[in-house]
Formats: C-alpha cells, structure tokens, sequence
C-alpha cells in the first residue's frame, strides 16, 4: 500500500460489451436496453458463480476480475454458448452478442475499480473480438492452452490504439471454430502451483527473500519438462489473501500446489514448505530450512536449488505410487510411464524387462513424450552397467537410438541427455558422455541424477576431485532420490581411487544403509575399501556377498564394464578386489 492509499497487482480482466449497441438502440430503444440488461445481468451472475468480481457494470458493459485465466476463459466461452444456443428471435436475447476480451495485467487497484495498460488493453480486446466471441492476449493463451474446451485461433499481432507495442492475440467464436480440445495422452502430467511464500515477520527484507525464492522456484520446477507449472503471473495473484487450496488448485487447474513461509529470529532464517496434493488436500511431503542470512541471493539461491532438487523425486514418487494403484488397462501415457519408473527403480534384473514394456507402451500410446523414450534408454544403459546384458554393445546402440528418438521429441528435454551421457559412458567416450551430462545439467539444473552421471564419469576420466564435488552436490540435492544408492556408492569408488580408504569405507557402509541398495555394487566397492585398509577378513566376507549377487563377477568383467580414460584408471579398485581374493 503507498501513500497514495492505492496499490499495483497482477490480475486477470474480463472486459465485455454488447457489439452495436448504439445502432440497436437507435431501431429499438426500449426492446434494446431490456434485452441488454438480460444479456449483462446473466453475464455479471455467471461472473460471480465463477469467482470473479465484477468492477464496474454500467451501460452496455461489464468490467472484472479474475484470479485465474483458466476460470475467466471458461466463464467467458460459458457466457457465449449459452448466449448463442437461445438467439432465437422469438426469445428476449434475441439480436444481442456481446464481445468480451481478456488480459493478464498488472493494474493500479483504487476505491475498487482497477486501472491501466492491463485494463485498456482488456477493452482493446473485446473490441477486436468477433460479436458473440472472445478475443485473449497471448499470455493469457499461453495459461489456458490444453486446460479448457475452447480451441483458440491464432489471429497474428495486432496493434491498438495507445497501446505501445504490438501484442498477439487469440480468438474463438461458437459454431465457427469451437471444437474439443484434443488431449496429448500424456496430458494427465501433473500440473503445480507455487505460490508466494508468506512472510511471517512483515519484514520488507523477507518480503524480497519469499518473493524471490518463489519466482526462482517457479523457474526452477519448469525446467522439468514433465511438470507442468503454473506461471507467476497467475499465482502471485492470491499473495496476501486468506486461502483455501483446494479452491485455488480449482481455480488455476492444477493437481498440486506448494506453499510455505519464511520468517526470521535474529539473523536465522527458517523457510518452510509443503506439498499439497489439490484432490484430497493431504500433505505429499514437506520440509525445514533453517540458515543464517548473511548474502540474501546467496541464501536465495541455495534454497532454490534444495528445494526444487527434493521436489521433483517427491513429486514422481507420488505419482508412480498413483499409477500403480490404477488397473493396469485404464492407464493413459503419464501412468504407463511412472509405472515404469517403479520398476525401473527397483534395480532388479526381472523387472527392467517390465519396466522397458511399460515405457514402450507409454511411447505407443504418446509417440511425442520424450521422457518414456529417454528412460527406454537409461533402462538399455542400466542393464549393461549391472552387468547382465548378453550383448551390451548391441543394446547400448539400442539405448541410444530410444535417446535419439527423444530428442527428436523435445530437443530440451534433460532426461534424453542425460541417457545419451551414461551411454556414451559405457562406450568409453568420456568426452562425450561429460558434455551431454553438461547440457541435461544447464537444462535441469535440479536434476540431481545428471550431476551423480557426471560425477561418475568424471571419476572414470580421472578428474577425481571435480567428481568429489559433483557426487556430493547430488547427494545433497536429492537425499531421497531413488538413485540415492547409485549416488553413493560411486561417491566411495571415487575415494577409493583417489586412495581415501577409510572416507570410502564410510561411503560404502552410508551405500548399504539405504533400502533399496542393491546388486553386486555396495559390496564389492566395501571390499576394496577393506582390503586397501589391510582388513582382509572382513574384505572377504563383503567380496562374498558381491559374487552372491554376481556369480561370474571377475576382474576382467570390471575392467570391461567400468572403461576408463586412461590406463589403470580403476588400479586402486581392482587391487583392493584382488587381495580380497576376486579373480
């Protein structure tokens, strides 16, 4: 609030007007305004039942509000069905349309009417829409594409009067270009709002703090090219307002949303997060951060980057757990994929078969998603690096080819390079490998698994201390990934050759402590760390459990299937192996 006593905010406007109202008035200016007022009033009624506010409704025009350009869309297109399906001339709506234009803008709110660029345009839109349709702004089209009924006719850049720069405008008008939207069969992605996290202590420093976490992390979360996140625009709309979530997921058409507050005791900052699953209003996961403020961006960042990172395997573990409750023949692509994720995470020999079927199906069901081709192709990269392919070569081309395949889906997609990275791994071109795993990083910069594939071939080419800090990085950003014990255990081989036995042993002992550890990985690098200390005995009885789980595992197998850039990249590992008694 200013001085001024008037304030600036981000809302939706809704501007409507009966299309020649003047000349209907001058052929019947009773019958008009009679028929007008039935027009506007339905229209106002049918604004309020939608949960918008109505500005200003005087003469032939309606002015309003939304907090959501889902909900004001589909009040529009509502308005002008049911104004289209009863213009019959012997009904009193007879000969009245309206034109109704929306826009997204940042407005001055004072003495309860909104001003601006935002509203002028909002009545420069209606008066471009066709009588008895809807013209919207391009950011509003950018909201509401896929999420509602209406298909949307891409009517180029117009120029308005006073209105400095171009803007591109969309339209639809019933009979002519109205139609059901056509749904991608991964369309049921999962959507999330993040809204502005509240300041607990009214400290304009905080406000700076909360703000820029949440525009970060709305940046952040829409790197992940599988979620679907609501823009800024949208969500800081509810900033300052008494909430209901489950109104607010309505509202803006998303499945979950994330919330939270910062507050501050001394120079201790805590923020605070949940998510919140929209249909049932129960908390998916939520978490405590609690840091000194010293360098407000630095602290910004840090957050971000935590926060995002712990999301996105939460998130997917919740779906996964949704998809798996389903009947398998009522699964769309979104459900055929997180399935296979389920099985894929196992580990397990007897289930990556599952899982490559699933996503498989999932591809056949949306050719277009990216991410079922990509994690075909980490799923051809894991069976190999388990060591249970019977021809890796052949199916690392095959892995490749499903990445490839990817990208020519959605060439930012990060999980196709980062399935291009570990495959290149595994046929010994570091290089590439370290460059793709780069490029899904700069996409994602939350994918914790990129940075565990970067850290491991970078241990491979010998770049021992960088791999340190980015396996570590990994750790740290997802603690609950279900590649968790992948990210260790290759954390401890890299101590392990940089001859930190005792560190590695500690990272060997962490590997086995986690659930889903599995294979002949976690023992056989605890071997070694054993062996190198001089502590034979036990080495053997931790060797032991490795051929358990790998009978023909042999020196000559590791060797092969760990290719290092440079001769005797893997000394440290396989001696430790040797004294252990592996052959």
């Amino acid at each position: 609030m200013t001085t001024d006593s008037y304030q600036r905010k981000l809302t939706v406007i809704l501007y409507a007007d009966i299309a020649g109202y003047s000349r209907l008035t001058g052929e019947d200016e009773e019958g008009t305004h009679r028929r007008a007022m039935a027009v506007l009033d339905h229209a106002s009624e049918a604004i309020t039942d939608a949960g918008g506010t109505v500005l200003r409704y005087a003469g032939d025009a309606i002015l309003a509000e939304f907090p959501s350009a889902v909900t004001a869309v589909k009040c529009a297109v509502s308005i002008q069905l049911h104004l289209h399906e009863r213009a019959d001339p012997a009904q009193d709506g007879a000969g009245i349309r309206l034109r109704i234009g929306i826009n997204i803008g940042d407005v001055i709110e004072d003495r309860g009417e909104v001003f601006g660029d935002g509203v002028n345009l909002a009545a420069r839109l209606e008066g471009a829409a066709p009588e008895g349709g809807v013209c919207i702004s391009s950011s509003v089209h950018e909201q509401v594409e896929g999420k509602q009924n209406a298909v949307f006719e891409d009517g180029g850049e117009a120029q308005f009067k006073n209105i400095e720069r171009p803007v591109q405008v969309f339209y639809w008008q019933p009979g002519a270009n109205l139609q059901a939207a056509k749904k991608s069969p991964a369309s049921e992605t999962p959507s999330i709002a993040v809204l502005a996290l509240t300041n607990m202590n009214r400290d304009p420093d905080l406000d700076f703090l909360g703000d820029g976490i949440t525009e970060d992390l709305i940046t952040a979360l829409s790197k992940i090219r599988s979620f679907k996140v609501i823009s800024r625009e949208s969500t800081f709309s509810y900033k300052g307002s008494a909430i209901d979530i489950r109104q607010v997921a309505k509202e803006l058409d998303v499945r979950f949303v994330l919330e939270g507050s910062v507050r501050k005791a001394g120079n201790r900052v805590r923020v605070t997060v949940q998510l919140i699953d929209a249909e049932t209003g129960h908390h998916v996961w939520a978490e405590r951060y609690d840091r000194e403020m010293e360098d407000i961006f630095d602290l910004q960042d840090e957050m971000v980057r935590i926060i995002a990172s712990a999301l996105e395997p939460e998130l997917n573990a919740f779906e996964r757990d949704r998809a798996l409750s389903k009947p398998p023949d009522n699964l769309d692509a979104w459900e055929l994929y997180q399935r296979a994720l389920w099985y894929m995470w196992t580990y397990q020999t007897d289930k990556t078969p599952t899982a490559m079927e699933l996503f498989r199906q999932a591809s056949a069901a949306d050719p277009k998603f990216a991410p079922a081709h990509a994690y075909y192709a980490y799923c051809c990269y894991q069976i190999v690096i388990l060591g249970d392919a019977e021809n890796p070569d052949q199916l690392l081309e095959e892995g490749m080819a499903a990445a490839r395949r990817a990208l020519q889906c959605d060439d930012r997609d990060a999980i196709s390079y980062f399935a291009i990275g570990r495959i290149h791994m595994m046929q010994g071109d570091h290089d590439a490998s370290i460059a793709a795993l780069r490029k899904s990083i700069g996409l994602n910069p939350c994918f914790a698994q990129a940075y565990h594939g970067l850290g491991m071939v970078l241990t491979l080419a010998g770049e021992l201390e960088e791999s340190k800090l980015t396996t570590r990085q990994a750790v740290t950003m997802s603690p609950r990934d279900p590649m968790l014990w992948a990210f260790t255990v290759v954390h401890a081989l890299t101590y392990i050759l940089s001859k930190e036995f005792d560190t590695a042993l500690e990272w060997a002992n962490h590997t086995l402590q986690i659930p889903n550890a599995t294979g002949y990985w976690p023992h056989a690098v605890k071997a070694s760390a054993l062996a190198n200390l001089g502590r034979l005995q036990e080495a053997q009885q931790s060797l032991a459990r490795a051929v358990d789980a790998k009978p023909d595992l042999s020196i000559a197998f590791l060797e092969k299937n760990l290719p290092t850039k440079y001769p005797g990249g893997l000394d440290p590992y396989l001696e430790g192996l040797g004294q252990a008694g592996l052959q």
